[in-house]
């Protein structure tokens, strides 16, 4: 008999999550209600925001309650549909959570067409990372032609993004990357300008050798120090765009920016994404940016582990900074 294995929080992580805090449960397999669709996952899309969703409280969304299965966005197939939009065979993503089984309304269910990418790029470009990128840098960032753009934390699949739709909308880009593999492959690769190695290069004198006239564009995927050392190379009139502090996420406390008076001289704005506001526009934004990996101007990159059993570690990649793309797991259907 079939049976759903799945990660559920178990007690709520005071720093870096750790095993203990999640558990790997197994029950039967849910049977879909009328209006309701039964998924069977194939991928686990980990995002720096499922550190926000241990804690308890809500801010733009509530946190996962104890004993409750782990969110995620995930993408799998369907096996049985009880709702007029998907049938057998089908592929779709949707908030499915950390499991082999996900049981859900059709209403919550965005279908996927595997001919245009492959399934994990479908979590990564054209899924919530690539929506963060596409609306938080063209609605809140507005590049010009000729604008410096700076992304904090560009080798992950929300900054490599950033920086491609940058290049392609006529900015300059630098990127900031954690070892020379990294940094390689987003001037190589993807078309960054320039990248700052955080880890052995001082940022601050990086960044008056690269951007001497200022940065017009600060996207920022990590807080804390990079964030000061962001705010005050800012150019007059440019824009900030706060998307992660992934450096804080495991804090007792959010350290805010030392720098922040850099948005009064240079007459700056400073602004937040939360990608959930543009929901009713991600037909265009998959439209577009399908356009451009056709044309070949956007290229991605999925770092894919195995298992369910291995939640916890991978996780913690994020964190780490381990990974190396669109950070996926596999689940592995016995």
């Amino acid at each position: 008999m079939l049976r759903n294995s799945k990660i559920v929080l178990h007690s709520r992580p005071h720093g870096l999550p750790v095993r203990d805090n999640f558990s790997l449960v197994s029950d039967g397999i849910p049977i879909p209600m009328e209006g309701q669709v039964l998924v069977r996952i194939d991928l686990i899309s980990l995002d720096p925001a499922m550190r926000g969703w241990m804690n308890e409280g809500t801010t733009y969304i509530s946190g996962v309650g104890l004993g409750e299965v782990m969110r995620a966005f995930s993408a799998g197939q369907v096996v049985e549909s009880k709702h007029p939009a998907f049938k057998k065979g089908d592929w779709v993503s949707g908030l499915l959570g950390v499991q082999a089984y996900s049981c859900l309304s059709g209403d919550y269910l965005s279908p996927l067409d595997l001919s245009l990418v492959p399934l994990e790029e479908h979590l990564g470009v054209l899924g919530m990372p690539g929506m963060t990128a596409y609306f938080g840098l063209l609605e809140r960032g507005k590049p010009e032609q000729g604008n410096t753009l700076l992304v904090l934390g560009a080798s992950g699949i929300v900054g490599m993004t950033v920086g491609q739709i940058g290049r392609i909308m006529g900015c300059r880009v630098i990127g900031t990357a954690g070892s020379l593999e990294k940094g390689q492959f987003l001037k190589e690769i993807c078309g960054f300008d320039e990248v700052i190695l955080y880890k052995t290069e001082k940022m601050s004198e990086r960044l008056r050798e690269y951007c001497p006239g200022g940065v017009d564009i600060l996207f920022d995927n990590v807080g804390g120090s990079a964030l000061d050392s962001g705010l005050a190379a800012l150019a007059r009139g440019s824009r900030v765009v706060i998307c992660g502090a992934i450096s804080q996420y495991n804090e007792s406390s959010f350290s805010g920016p030392r720098n922040y008076m850099k948005i009064v001289t240079a007459r700056a704005t400073m602004s937040g994404i939360i990608v959930f506001d543009f929901q009713s526009r991600y037909p265009e934004a998959i439209s577009t940016i399908s356009q451009w990996l056709k044309e070949g101007k956007l290229i991605t990159r999925s770092d894919i582990y195995e298992g369910l059993e291995n939640f916890p570690g991978t996780l913690n990649k994020l964190f780490k900074g381990e990974n190396f793309g669109k950070l996926l797991l596999r689940v592995n259907h016995d």
